[in-house]
């Protein structure tokens, strides 16, 4: 017994060294960042500037003439490096998916059509190993959202380090995502290697079950006291009293249109367009009535064989000329993620606007549309101390090295499964 026990104590260290770095602890001092360029993720850049943060806020942001009480405070000299705010997933299934072939790792998706209930929140897991991997490319903040079905459930949106979801949670159930049914359906030919479009039969049925599910969740919403507590439409009523979005799956631009005036007929002012991929045909539309685009990954062919083939780098500087807000997110993907920030890169490189405009697609307006803006989004005096510091340009992989992370002032670590890989083989290899 007494060589088992040491055994196992002489091998603890190897399967310490296997799992998720700690959840960082909280800021237990004021600390003041100098010298770097700030991005403060408004189109204004501070050079050389300061920013000071303690108990997980912002208390100072300015050039380096900004008074702070640097004597009192952990002063880290940054020049060279550039800071940004924390880069904000939206559309994820992170934490609810890890390993694609592994059915017990898969948790975003219920049995059903209609489940407006089904919430991530509970089911986010902070043990993700792919988490970790999100914060070296500067990934702070995630949108967990279950999939499948018409309505797939409610998103919560979360910090990407934290003991537990209680931990990592910025805002519960943010809101309801629905699937609108496309005009046209799309199929693959595995023999000839095509795709076939031909009408969608199955359309207006879909829709008029969406149709006695939103009336029914409407006259719910104005009951005070129900006698039965149906949790479908407990589930929805945040959509009628404008404290939750409606996210609309949709593509095609009639699809789009259809489902922003099928949401206004029950009164929902909250709505967002998800996927979005003919958003561009009906820009003027999609301003005029205030709806917001989260765009789809843009590091794709496009969708139609006609379309140039730049189509999908131009459409977020398009979308934003046009006067629509625009996110980026990686659809219902989770471990290329961590690419998201080079998809606003490309969208600067192909669109005529700014490197600090392209920003805002994975900064400001994904917490503007979220309702997080208050918190994080933009470094400003008052918001919560999440951002990260770069050797170089954060939308360019040459210059997204990631040197410090803090979430709410904590200091995250930036350990992960790849980089212990990474330096294990190369230590095999002999290469530098």
């Amino acid at each position: 017994m007494k060589h088992l026990v040491l055994a196992f104590l002489a091998l603890l260290p190897f399967g310490l060294q296997a799992q998720n770095p700690a959840p960082a602890t909280p800021q237990s001092r004021p600390i003041v960042l100098t010298g770097a360029t700030i991005h403060v993720g408004n189109g204004q850049v501070i050079q050389n500037g300061v920013i000071a943060f303690d108990k997980g806020l912002i208390t100072s942001i300015g050039p380096a003439s900004t008074t702070v009480d640097r004597a009192a405070s952990e002063v880290i000299d940054l020049t060279g490096k550039h800071v940004f705010p924390g880069v904000i997933a939206m559309g994820t299934t992170v934490g609810i998916q890890e390993i694609a072939s592994v059915r017990a790792t898969l948790d975003f998706e219920e049995i059903g059509d209609i489940n407006p209930h089904v919430r991530s929140l509970v089911a986010y897991s902070t043990d993700s190993e792919v988490i970790p991997t999100l914060r070296t490319s500067g990934i702070l903040l995630a949108q967990s959202v279950p999939q499948g079905g018409t309505v797939s459930g409610s998103s919560s949106v979360f910090n990407t380090d934290g003991w537990n979801w209680e931990d990592a949670v910025v805002k519960k159930d943010d809101g309801i995502w629905l699937t609108w049914p496309p005009y046209l359906a799309r199929s693959f030919d595995f023999e000839t290697f095509s795709v076939s479009t031909k009408k969608n039969e199955k359309r207006l049925d879909v829709i008029r079950t969406l149709e006695s599910t939103f009336a029914d969740a409407q006259a719910y919403a104005e009951l005070t006291n129900p006698d039965l507590t149906n949790l479908r439409m407990k589930a929805m009523k945040g959509l009628f009293d404008n404290t939750q979005n409606l996210y609309i799956r949709a593509s095609y631009a009639k699809d789009i249109v259809d489902a922003v005036k099928f949401a206004q007929r029950y009164g929902i002012k909250k709505v967002v367009i998800a996927g979005g991929d003919e958003a561009i045909k009906v820009a003027s539309f999609l301003k005029d009535n205030n709806v917001p685009v989260v765009l789809g990954a843009t590091h794709r062919l496009p969708s139609r064989p006609d379309d140039a083939v730049y189509a999908p780098y131009e459409q977020p500087a398009k979308l934003h000329r046009a006067g629509v807000k625009v996110a980026i997110s990686y659809d219902d993907e989770w471990w290329r993620v961590r690419n998201l920030p080079f998809l606003a890169g490309t969208a600067a490189g192909f669109g005529d606007i700014s490197k600090e405009e392209a920003l805002q697609f994975v900064t400001r307006n994904p917490a503007e549309i979220m309702g997080i803006d208050k918190q994080v989004g933009t470094l400003e005096k008052g918001k919560q101390a999440t951002l990260l510091v770069t050797t170089g340009d954060l939308l360019d992989m040459r210059g997204d090295v990631v040197e410090h992370a803090f979430i709410k002032g904590a200091k995250v670590n930036l350990d992960n499964k790849q980089k212990r890989l990474y330096e294990k083989y190369k230590e095999k290899y002999g290469q530098n």
